[in-house]
């Protein structure tokens, strides 16, 4: 391999190779910021030399998440805390839980210059200012990763499951779960503003429209925003509109919500749904022990965190490993073989 010199540094960094000498040999006077882009640009260039202790903690990366409160983005944040606390000194992971129903605010604190960082891992909304944001990001030769979902012309670099085979797998179960009888079907999701929820409503309507059995009607998507209560309201509005409503298909978050609905109709009316909904959780596994919900798909958000800061690392040449870049296996999960699962604490 060529051997890295300091003029190869210097190009990289985008400054003088005195300055790449002053932050190898440690003779100061050089700003904290540019001591980084050179130590960065030659991590990236394999640069063999001691680098100085100094500057060896320089590596910051920002998560930017949404709704702490929700189980699933919860159960992601974990495995970020998990993970974070197995690597490196030198790399610090900062976590951030960002308003999503204010997307100016949400691009505002993406573009903040005010906060250092060489990376960031995001969940991205699909709106303009979001976009625009993530691209000066890049332009600033900030690493982006967009995580779980993104937004629209995204960067290639995105860790998730396949959205749309998810909802084509949905579709799937649905089609052949459902008793013959005729009946029409509902989907449950937060709104437009996620691609990934645009996706799976799209591959399962694609699936039932060309495989499924034609006495099943898929009727209409309501919204919910991934909120309890809204989702609770919404859904029990479509099914006094569908009164021969059999299936439900729980696209976004709100689990809880949309249970607490089926829930009261199997107990005052004695109607059963076929329930197929995302994201194993505590609220998920006991609806489906009760025999409430059917199956669930669950993303892995393990999986995506592990693999999103191998992606950002990779990336910023800090290690030298192959990183996939197919998307993250779903995993589905029933009263067969959820016994056999435990959620990392």
């Amino acid at each position: 391999m060529k051997k890295t010199r300091l003029v190869d540094i210097a190009a990289a960094a985008g400054v003088g190779i005195a300055t790449v000498e002053r932050v190898l040999n440690e003779r100061g006077g050089v700003k904290p910021h540019t001591a980084e882009k050179v130590v960065l640009a030659a991590k990236r260039l394999g640069y063999k030399g001691v680098i100085p202790n100094l500057y060896r903690g320089t590596i910051r990366i920002e998560v930017i998440l949404v709704r702490p409160e929700s189980p699933f983005f919860s159960r992601l944040n974990r495995a970020f805390e998990r993970i974070a606390a197995s690597l490196d000194s030198s790399i610090t992971v900062h976590r951030t839980f960002v308003e999503e129903n204010d997307p100016e605010k949400f691009a505002a604190h993406i573009s903040n210059s005010a906060i250092r960082r060489h990376a960031l891992i995001v969940v991205a909304l699909d709106h303009p200012k979001i976009r625009e944001s993530l691209d000066r990001a890049r332009s600033a030769g900030i690493e982006v990763v967009q995580i779980v979902s993104y937004a629209e012309g995204r960067d290639d670099v995105f860790v998730g499951i396949d959205n749309y085979a998810a909802g084509r797998t949905a579709g799937f179960y649905m089609s052949r779960m459902l008793r013959p009888a005729a009946g029409s079907i509902v989907a449950v999701c937060h709104s437009w503003a996620y691609q990934i929820h645009k996706e799976r409503i799209r591959g399962f309507s694609d699936y039932l429209a060309a495989q499924g059995n034609p006495t099943h009607r898929f009727s209409e998507v309501v919204f919910g925003f991934d909120d309890d209560v809204r989702s609770a309201e919404t859904l029990t509005q479509a099914l006094r509109r569908g009164t021969d409503v059999v299936g439900v298909y729980n696209a976004g978050g709100a689990n809880l919500g949309v249970g607490s609905v089926l829930q009261r109709y199997r107990q005052q009316d004695k109607r059963d749904f076929v329930w197929i909904a995302h994201e194993l959780n505590d609220e998920t596994r006991r609806f489906i022990v009760s025999g409430l919900m059917t199956l669930v798909l669950d993303q892995a958000p393990e999986t995506q965190a592990r693999r999103a800061l191998d992606t950002v690392l990779s990336r910023m040449g800090v290690i030298d490993v192959p990183v996939s870049r197919d998307p993250v296996p779903f995993l589905t999960y029933t009263a067969e073989n959820i016994g056999h699962f435990s959620l990392p604490t």
